[in-house]
């Protein structure tokens, strides 16, 4: 295990051969996945049972792909700009995708705003109406989890803790960011093909 090292009076992460906070973070990603693939099976397998329901998807969830989609290229480029050095852009690249962020949440709350206009209440009457609220609203635990993971990349980027020599944080937070995108774009494709 390395040393902790300063530079000058800054903190820098110590080297790894493996980053056991990278680790971490890919442990909490894979957990996630499983989560995913569980709610995703049991749709399935329920759905193959009969007495389901079909109804459309609100359209706010398609604002919700392109808010997701957008704010994870923000992010990535908020992490090439650190690397180069270019402070003030990534910044302001930060909060874009911040406010991205925050907007697909409420664009996902107007989905469900939707589906209630819809008659499409959380009730076991039909069995597919608490799969896709269920669904749905714990991708945006995950996505507003990554919004306070943004706000402390952010505010560790303004106390100068995150620089062009070290980017860690920003990089596991783009890492991140782009898992619940990706996470995102396939419960939308999954939702939208097995109505």
């Amino acid at each position: 295990m390395a040393d902790t090292q300063l530079s000058g009076n800054r903190f820098q992460e110590p080297e790894y051969l493996i980053n056991p906070k990278k680790t971490v973070l890919w442990l909490l990603i894979v957990a996630s996945v499983m989560l995913f693939a569980g709610f995703t099976s049991a749709y399935i397998v329920r759905r193959g049972e009969g007495n389901w329901e079909i109804f459309a998807l609100p359209s706010a969830f398609i604002y919700s792909t392109i808010l997701i989609v957008l704010s994870s290229l923000s992010m990535q480029f908020s992490l090439i700009k650190m690397k180069q050095g270019n402070k003030s852009t990534s910044i302001t690249l930060q909060v874009i995708t911040l406010l991205l962020g925050i907007a697909f949440c409420i664009s996902q709350f107007n989905g469900w705003q939707q589906l209630r206009a819809d008659n499409v209440y959380f009730s076991f009457t039909n069995p597919s109406n608490p799969f896709v609220y269920v669904i749905t609203g714990m991708h945006v635990l995950h996505a507003m989890g990554g919004i306070l993971f943004l706000l402390i990349m952010l505010f560790q980027t303004l106390r100068r803790i995150i620089n062009s020599s070290n980017t860690l944080f920003l990089s596991m937070c783009n890492t991140y960011w782009h898992f619940v995108g990706i996470l995102w774009i396939y419960l939308y494709i999954f939702l939208t093909l097995y109505r």
